[in-house]
């Protein structure tokens, strides 16, 4: 595990998407990490938006962007709790073509290191649909750190070694 210095960086088309009934622009302080982080690694920050917990219009964002061909993977903030309003996990489920369950089960073990058994709480959760990854983290600024640097950091960076997301995209819409 380590990226390849020899191979070249080939940066991507990020869309950061977060889901809140309480935050917008100037709160939105998790979608600022994640926005920051995307374009401090080399990528582009494609496209940001903020959507109610509500998982019709988290649905009509999501297939928005995955369809736009400008736009590689989604990353989410919020809406990956226990409570009733927390939908996001389901409307990924809607728009899935496979599961990245791995992904889930990585970030609740480097989650756990943080904030212990509470960890249990969260679905984060990543799907690939129509060609397009689309990852989901809890809302917090801690989980937004430690999804990007724990994975999305290492994983969409095409040096990464022995493999990563961005190799593979070429070959997502396979059949």
């Amino acid at each position: 595990m380590a990226i390849d210095e020899s191979r070249s960086f080939k940066p991507i088309n990020i869309a950061v998407l977060t889901v809140s009934d309480t935050r917008g622009p100037e709160e939105d302080t998790s979608g600022d990490i994640l926005a920051e982080r995307v374009r401090s690694k080399g990528h582009t920050l494609a496209a940001r938006a903020i959507e109610k917990d509500d998982a019709d219009a988290i649905v009509r964002r999501l297939n928005q962007w995955i369809d736009d061909p400008a736009i590689d993977a989604i990353v989410s903030t919020g809406g990956t709790g226990l409570t009733g309003r927390d939908v996001t996990p389901e409307a990924l489920d809607r728009i899935k073509d496979k599961a990245i369950e791995g992904f889930g089960e990585l970030f609740r073990w480097i989650s756990y290191r943080t904030i212990g058994t509470s960890t249990v709480q969260s679905r984060a959760c990543a799907v690939v649909a129509r060609g397009t990854y689309v990852f989901a983290l809890p809302g917090s600024n801690g989980a937004v750190r430690d999804g990007w640097d724990g994975i999305l950091a290492e994983q969409l960076d095409s040096r990464n070694r022995p493999c990563n997301f961005v190799e593979l995209m070429p070959r997502l819409r396979e059949t």
